[in-house]
């Protein structure tokens, strides 16, 4: 009787983090594995975690087949944690998930943030946010606007706030959509687009690769830090863009409460580390650590202006299926 007992007391008290997996809901490369592998680097350097962390790729539906299979198949891997990003709360927020939202996993932690920007070409006639927002106001169709993403995107929601910022109707601004964000910039340094919405540290990164690019401007509302320092914010310009790119993780809807604990504190302990702020920094993410409740109510939050946000463009809030 003593040894089921104890058999018991272990199996109640087995460690989350003693075996761990990360899903990256997308190809290998790409911002949902950049946040995996910081997490795999964070905790197994700390000695938070057993064995090294597994990254598992599940693309789909930026992030709607991982979303589904965790909360329909493997809803209480107390082991496994999912990338998420301010992409994917978009695409809750415009039901992309299918029937399920934002309430049906537990979010774990917020790791780091990006934000969005304003980048224009080198040799561009525009020098200030200001003057982008004149232009467009001036004549919508005479100033092309792209990015990485589809009407409904991230990137084309950048540019809707941007142009509605100008006091411009967003279905008459120009927009040309790309694969991704390193084609737009090619497309904005030859002169097919002049006005680039894309991601702060993305652009940072890509100056520094030897684009000739300037950013404008960062859409928050305090001047970043570092290399950007001197980037004023649309807020500064008279434009009050704000677009946070937030990267965290979530677990399934029947992880219990002590394991969801041990993940939120793992999280909370090792983001309070320089060696943390290093590893995040290096990856071109700025400082944002939220875990456990707080976490949950920035992501409910989140949606809820997203959704706000895609009926005020006109865009479907209902699920895909």
């Amino acid at each position: 009787m003593a040894v089921l007992l104890a058999a018991g007391a272990a199996s109640a008290l087995a460690n989350p983090l003693a075996k761990t997996e990360c899903i990256a809901p997308a190809k290998p490369g790409g911002g949902f594995d950049l946040t995996c592998k910081l997490a795999q680097t964070a905790l197994q350097d700390a000695k938070l975690i057993g064995d090294p962390m597994r990254v598992t790729y599940m693309p789909g539906g930026i992030g709607a087949v991982a979303y589904n299979t965790i909360v329909a198949q493997r809803p209480d891997a107390a082991g496994t944690i999912v990338a998420f990003s301010g992409g994917s709360l978009l695409n809750l927020a415009q039901g992309k998930f299918g029937r399920y939202t934002e309430n049906d996993v537990r979010w774990v932690a917020a790791i780091g943030t990006d934000y969005g920007a304003v980048v224009v070409a080198e040799n561009s006639p525009f020098k200030s946010l200001k003057d982008v927002m004149a232009a467009i106001k001036a004549d919508p169709t005479k100033v092309v606007l792209g990015a990485g993403g589809t009407v409904g995107s991230q990137d084309w929601m950048k540019a809707a706030l941007t142009a509605r910022a100008g006091g411009v109707n967003p279905k008459t601004m120009r927009y040309v959509a790309f694969e991704g964000g390193g084609e737009a910039l090619t497309a904005l340094q030859g002169g097919h687009i002049h006005v680039f919405t894309g991601d702060a540290a993305e652009a940072l990164q890509q100056r520094k690769a030897g684009a000739k690019i300037r950013i404008l401007a960062v859409m928050h509302s305090k001047r970043l830090t570092g290399d950007l320092a001197s980037v004023p914010t649309a807020t500064e310009e008279g434009f009050a863009v704000e677009w946070p790119i937030v990267r965290g993780f979530y677990v399934g809807p029947k992880v219990s409460d002590a394991d969801y604990q041990a993940w939120a504190e793992a999280f909370t302990k090792v983001m309070a580390t320089p060696a943390y702020d290093k590893l995040r920094d290096e990856r071109g993410l700025f400082p944002l650590a939220l875990t456990g409740a707080p976490l949950d109510a920035y992501v409910k939050k989140q949606v809820a202006e997203y959704r706000k946000l895609a009926e005020e463009f006109g865009l479907s809030t209902k699920p895909a299926n």
